[in-house]
């Protein structure tokens, strides 16, 4: 069974690593690839393995996702407490698609209706708000996250994708207890200001695309090419010449990944929980086989020197190619 770990001060426990379901429905593969009973097996794999802590939101599908999984833990039958859902508010939806950021507190009280009825429960474990909304202030935002907190429909607070000092404004509102963000071996944006930020608050932080979208389980090359619906094709970093530039960083995982008799999924993934006691990944998935194996992670224990070299062969400007065009980057809030 996999370990806890502890988000935030307020009392969030959660598995050591998570299970992002966001591939489930959405962005990653072909449409035709996805196959809900082996997505709902892998949940209940995950939740036989001890991996509780399951992400979500409404913008995925969009709302097919938080569907997906009420259906799962129906069909898994656990008790209610014995798993932490997360899921995300914060985008406008219209016509089925996203049109716009969110979070006026009128909209905050309507969104987490829609998703306590989707997800077929009382209480959302964690909440996070999706994308910052630049048009309201986050102390607002915040204040309407709160009452959901006092009236027992969410018990604990997150941020996505937030700048140092939104989080600083946020948590002075109300307690934060996790930050979301893109964090991994060939993604560190967060290493200069935020890491230290969330330290100093006692915030925790879920990495979501631990493996780099799948380029850091080394079955990526420059050749690999992505279904036209694929949204890795959309991201300045998979075009061919930088990810030919980046199979560097793929050789060293993949390297230390022989020598330890591991996959170099296992040790990208290890990379991160020997960052701090205070970080979270969260990979995502669709299929069982490739659950287990991100799972296996937790136990693959990485030397000093180990650590030491993945730290310098991911280090920014080492990694060719901006993580995300200008479009994707204008919704970060940093």
């Amino acid at each position: 069974m996999l370990p806890k770990r502890s988000l935030g001060t307020q009392g969030l426990s959660v598995s050591a690593i998570g299970l992002g379901l966001m591939g489930m429905s959405q962005s990653y593969g072909a449409p035709e690839e996805r196959d809900e009973r082996e997505s709902i097996a892998t949940i209940r794999r995950a939740i036989e393995l001890g991996c509780t802590f399951l992400d979500t939101a409404e913008i995925y599908g969009p709302y097919v996702n938080e569907e997906l999984l009420a259906r799962a833990l129906k069909e898994v039958g656990v008790a209610r407490e014995s798993v932490v859902i997360a899921t995300k508010f914060g985008f406008r939806i219209e016509n089925g698609k996203m049109s716009g950021t969110d979070s006026r507190p009128e909209h905050v009280r309507q969104a987490v209706e829609g998703s306590l009825r989707r997800l077929n429960t009382d209480y959302i474990d964690l909440y996070y708000q999706h994308r910052v909304d630049k048009s309201v202030p986050i102390e607002d935002t915040v204040g309407a996250m709160a009452d959901l907190v006092r009236q027992g429909k969410v018990r604990y607070l997150g941020l996505s994708e937030a700048g140092e000092q939104t989080i600083r404004r946020a948590h002075a509102v109300h307690p934060i207890s996790a930050l979301q963000s893109e964090y991994s071996l060939w993604e560190r944006n967060l290493e200069p200001q935020i890491i230290p930020a969330l330290r100093e608050l006692g915030i925790g932080l879920v990495s979501f695309s631990p493996l780099g979208k799948g380029f850091l389980t080394g079955k990526i090359n420059e050749t690999t090419t992505f279904d036209s619906t694929d949204f890795r094709n959309t991201i300045p970093r998979f075009t061919p010449e930088n990810r030919k530039a980046n199979l560097a960083l793929v050789d060293l995982v993949t390297r230390i990944a022989e020598q330890k008799k591991v996959t170099p999924a296992q040790v990208a993934l290890a990379w991160l929980l020997h960052k701090g006691q205070d970080i979270v990944p969260i990979p995502g998935t669709k299929r069982r086989k490739y659950l287990e194996e991100n799972l296996g992670a937790a136990v693959v224990s990485l030397k000093s020197e180990e650590m030491a070299a993945l730290d310098a062969g991911g280090a920014s400007g080492k990694v060719s190619g901006v993580r995300y065009g200008p479009v994707q980057q204008a919704t970060i809030d940093r």
